[in-house]
């Protein structure tokens, strides 16, 4: 495997390092009555709801 014969400079490394960002996660409004008032986005609640259907498997 190649390997750099000389060592790149601090400037090289933060304009490389720009592009690494953290990313909060998204949350929406739950529109189910009575649970949680956000929840994760494409994620079920943890009462077997998605998209305001119940989801087959979940049990009571």
């Amino acid at each position: 495997m190649p390997n750099p014969k000389r060592r790149h400079s601090h400037q090289r490394t933060a304009l490389r390092r720009t592009h690494y960002k953290a990313v909060l996660p998204e949350i929406e409004v739950n529109k189910q009555v009575g649970g949680e008032p956000f929840k994760l986005c494409h994620t079920a609640t943890p009462d077997g709801y998605y998209k305001g259907r119940r989801l087959p498997g979940f049990k009571d």
